[in-house]
């Protein structure tokens, strides 16, 4: 089981902010994981769709969609930041 956690507009698209998930067979990396979530459906799919650049963060490093990910993963999914 992984701990997806969704933030600010993810967050508000989803309606949610955190879930824990059984990794399906061949979901190993974060790329799979999001292509997985966006098969759910609503809403989902349409908030990583409206999320071009989406970042990701393993385990609080900031990672890649190649990153292979396991059981017992913290997952964060965020859109683009920027400072001020």
């Amino acid at each position: 089981m992984i701990h997806v956690r969704y933030f600010a507009s993810l967050r508000e698209r989803i309606g949610r902010d955190e879930e824990h998930i059984e990794l399906p067979a061949g979901v190993d990396t974060l790329g799979a994981l999001v292509t997985h979530l966006s098969a759910r459906g609503s809403p989902w799919r349409e908030a990583l769709e409206a999320t071009p650049r989406l970042m990701m963060a393993r385990n609080h490093t900031l990672a890649r969609a190649e990153t292979e990910i396991s059981d017992g993963d913290e997952i964060g999914l965020f859109p683009p930041v920027t400072g001020g």
